[in-house]
């Protein structure tokens, strides 16, 4: 009993208003006077709450004396409710004001599971591209969204730190990994049909967190970086022992300068 009056107080009937509805639910058509005399209450407050109700068309009121009032069947009752909320939902959505930003806003996202549900959102909005450049440990919680996208026909370009994790991923160097860097956490980023970006961190020993926006700089940004690490992660694959031979440990020198705060000392130019 407790449990349907709080999920009628849900719904913003008042106390008394619940109580009422679930009176009349279990006994049938009743007088004002045996609704409050069941109830144990006054009768004004009975007779007012039951005008309110009888007004918002959740009771039917009978004719003659003494009137009486009786429920709408539950499916009637759930009915009408929901098309009240849907239509001021959709007086909201259409009529609310709005101030048009000319920058897109940048906004933080917190939480493994508020990061997660975002991610997944934006994937089945998806229309035809998503860029990812995850950790292993990162792809097998998304995969499942990935693959369902995928399925409606949106291309998905792949980027992973594991050779393990599949014939689709690619095993380079994850932007932001360092070696013995201080953060704890793997960085990941998702851009998706080129206008939507997060970039984010996950980890055991910090707290899930991403930097979602649209802002077209961040999302161009991103597609650069993981432009230019495929073609490096190509080059390196197709001609990679040609650049070891030709520029022998000054290549190690080079690509270390910039993936890292562990390169030589002395990594100035020869």
């Amino acid at each position: 009993m407790e449990q349907l009056l709080q999920h009628l107080r849900n719904l913003n009937f008042t106390e008394m208003e619940a109580k009422i509805m679930v009176e009349l639910a279990g006994k049938g058509p009743s007088s004002g006077y045996e609704v409050a005399k069941g109830l144990g209450v006054s009768r004004s407050n009975v007779y007012a709450a039951l005008q309110r109700l009888a007004q918002h068309g959740f009771l039917r009121r009978s004719a003659g004396e003494p009137v009486r009032y009786s429920m709408l069947k539950p499916e009637e009752l759930t009915r009408m409710i929901s098309g009240q909320v849907k239509e001021s939902l959709a007086f909201i959505e259409t009529r609310m004001p709005r101030v048009e930003s000319e920058q897109q806003p940048f906004y933080s996202v917190e939480g493994e599971r508020n990061v997660l549900e975002t991610l997944s959102r934006e994937m089945e909005r998806a229309e035809y591209e998503i860029v990812v450049d995850v950790w292993r440990e990162e792809a097998a919680l998304l995969r499942q969204g990935l693959e369902e996208a995928e399925g409606r026909g949106v291309k998905l370009l792949w980027s992973c730190m594991s050779e393990e994790a599949g014939s689709r991923f690619l095993p380079w160097l994850s932007f932001g990994h360092r070696k013995g860097g201080a953060a704890s956490g793997r960085r990941f980023s998702f851009v998706i049909d080129r206008r939507w970006c997060m970039l984010g961190m996950r980890g055991d020993d910090c707290t899930t967190q991403g930097l979602v926006t649209e802002h077209p700089v961040m999302v161009e940004l991103l597609l650069h970086h993981f432009t230019q690490e495929m073609v490096l992660y190509e080059l390196e694959q197709d001609i990679g022992e040609e650049l070891s031979e030709r520029y022998g440990p000054r290549y190690e020198r080079i690509y270390s300068k910039y993936i890292g705060p562990d390169q030589p000392k002395d990594s100035g130019r020869d």
